[in-house]
C-alpha cells in the first residue's frame, strides 16, 4: 500500500486558519514600534541630548530603510523561503526593539535601523504570502491585516505617554514593551520554519515572468502606492500644525487625527466587500482618490468642518491602502512576482512618502500659509487617482 505524503504547501482548514492567525499576529508588529515614538520623542531628545534635526533623522530612518531594503526582501525569500525569511525578520525586529531601548551609546540608531529593515521585509512578503496561500481571498486578508496594523498602531501611540510616566528614562519602557508582540508572533510562527525552502526548479520559475521594473503596469501600481503613501504621511505629519494655525487646541487636533486614523480602519474592513462586487478595481481606485480629494479640498476651502473632511480623507486613505496591497497580488502571475512588485512599489513608494512632508513644509515656509501646500496636495491626489484607475484594470504583468 502506498502512503501519500502531502506537499508542503497543502493546507487543511485548520492549517489555513492557523496561517491567517499568524499573518494577523505579524500585522500587529507592522507599525506599533514606529507610532509609539512620536508621543515620547521630546523625552528621547531630552534624555539623549538630540537636536531637532537628529530627532527628525531618527523618525525618518524607518522610511528610508523601507525604501532601501524592500527590493532585497524577494531575493532573500527566494533563497530561504517565505516562512524562514519572515521568521528571521521577527527575530531581527525583536532584537531591534530591545536594542533601541537599552542605555548603550548609539544603540537607539542601530535598533531603529533593524526595526525598519525587518518591517520592510514584512511589508513586501505578506502580500506574496497571501497571493501564494490565499489567491481567492486577497482583498479580504489584505483588509484584515491592514485594519489590524492600524488599530494596534493607534493604540501604541495612545498609550506611549502613560507607559513612560514621569520618569525621564520612561520612554525606554514605552518603546521596549512592544517586543512582546514580536515574541508572541515569533513563537506562533516557529512551527512554520520547518517548511521546505524552494528547490532550484522553484527558485528559477520566476525567471519566466516579466520583471515589474520593465512593465507599465508595474510602474502604475508603484506610482499609485507612492503617491497615496505621500498623502497619508503628509496628513500624519502636518495635520496638527494646520489645525493649530487655524486656532484649534493641540488636544483637539490630537483627537481629530484619531478620527482620521479610525476612519481609515473602518475603510480597511469595508474595502474588500466593495472590491468583491466589482469586475475590476478601477472604480475603487477612483473612489479612493475622490474621497481623499474631498477631504483635503475641504480643509483648504472650509476648514471649520474639519471632522467631516477627515472622515472622508480617512476613508479614502484606508481604502487606498487595501487596494495597493491587493494590487501587488492581483497584478502578479504568482507569489514570486507579487513579492518583486511589492518590493518595487514599496521601495519607490516610501522614497516618495519620505519626500512628501518635507516638500509640503518647504511650500508652507515659502508661502507663509497653507493655501499653496494644500492646493499642491490636491494636484498630487488627482494624479494619484489617474494611476489608481490605470492600475485597477483587470490584467497581470505576465
Amino acid at each position: 500500500m502506498t502512503t501519500t505524503v502531502p506537499r508542503p504547501g497543502t493546507k487543511t482548514p485548520q492549517r489555513a486558519g492557523l496561517l491567517v492567525v499568524g499573518i494577523l499576529l505579524i500585522a500587529t508588529n507592522l507599525r506599533a514600534a514606529l507610532t509609539s515614538v512620536g508621543p515620547v520623542l521630546d523625552d528621547v531628545r531630552a534624555d539623549l541630548g538630540l537636536t531637532a534635526t537628529a530627532a527628525g533623522v531618527l523618525t525618518a530612518l524607518p522610511l528610508l530603510a523601507f525604501a532601501a531594503f524592500s527590493p532585497v526582501a524577494p531575493l532573500v525569500a527566494r533563497r530561504l523561503g517565505l516562512e524562514r525569511t519572515i521568521g528571521a525578520g521577527l527575530a531581527v525586529l525583536a532584537a531591534g526593539i530591545v536594542l533601541r531601548s537599552v542605555p548603550v551609546t548609539g544603540a537607539i540608531w542601530v535598533g531603529t535601523v533593524a526595526i525598519g529593515v525587518s518591517i520592510a521585509f514584512f511589508n513586501v512578503l505578506l502580500p506574496a504570502l497571501v497571493k501564494r496561500d490565499f489567491p481567492d481571498r486577497v482583498a479580504q486578508l489584505s483588509g484584515a491585516y491592514s485594519a489590524t496594523q492600524s488599530v494596534v498602531a493607534a493604540i501604541a501611540s495612545g498609550v506611549a505617554v502613560p507607559i513612560a510616566g514621569d520618569d525621564p528614562a520612561g520612554w525606554r519602557i514605552a518603546l521596549g514593551c512592544w517586543v512582546g508582540l514580536a515574541v508572541v508572533a515569533a513563537a506562533f510562527w516557529l512551527p512554520r520554519l520547518r517548511t521546505r525552502p524552494p528547490g532550484p526548479a522553484d527558485a528559477g520559475a520566476a525567471a519566466t515572468h516579466r520583471s515589474p521594473w520593465r512593465s507599465a503596469i508595474g510602474w502604475q501600481v508603484t506610482l499609485f502606492m507612492g503617491l497615496q503613501s505621500l498623502v497619508f504621511y503628509v496628513m500624519i505629519a502636518w495635520l496638527p500644525t494646520i489645525e493649530h494655525d487655524h486656532g484649534v487646541a493641540a488636544s483637539t487636533a490630537g483627537w481629530h487625527l484619531f478620527v482620521y486614523l479610525i476612519s481609515a480602519v473602518v475603510a480597511n474592513l469595508a474595502a474588500p466587500h466593495l472590491m468583491r462586487r466589482l469586475p475590476d478595481q478601477r472604480l475603487v481606485g477612483l473612489l479612493c482618490a475622490a474621497l481623499i480629494l474631498i477631504g483635503v479640498g475641504g480643509l483648504l476651502l472650509a476648514p471649520g468642518a474639519v471632522v467631516a473632511w477627515l472622515v472622508s480623507a480617512g476613508f479614502g486613505a484606508g481604502m487606498s491602502l487595501v487596494l495597493c496591497l491587493s494590487l501587488f497580488s492581483l497584478r502578479a502571475v504568482d507569489h514570486r512576482q507579487a513579492a518583486t512588485l511589492s518590493g518595487m512599489a514599496q521601495s519607490v513608494g516610501y522614497l516618495l512618502a519620505a519626500c512628501g512632508p518635507v516638500l509640503i513644509g518647504a511650500l508652507h515656509d515659502a508661502s507663509g500659509g497653507w493655501t499653496l501646500p494644500l492646493a499642491v496636495l490636491c494636484v498630487v491626489i488627482a494624479v494619484m487617482g489617474g494611476f489608481a484607475v490605470q492600475s485597477g484594470r483587470d490584467r497581470v504583468i505576465g
